[in-house]
């Protein structure tokens, strides 16, 4: 069993996003904002 573990994954395949999604979700991130009131949490989008 532990020879299954340390079997290696020919499968892997490298990501390579789009320079446009890799900014559209740093972007997204930067404008997400959290506020908590009492027992009510919420996300806001600030754009």
């Amino acid at each position: 069993m532990a020879k299954i573990y340390f079997k290696k994954n020919q499968s892997i395949q490298k990501l390579n996003p789009k320079k446009e999604t890799v900014t559209m979700i740093l972007n997204y991130s930067k404008a997400l904002s959290y506020f908590q009131c009492g027992n009510l949490k919420a996300e806001i989008i600030s754009n």
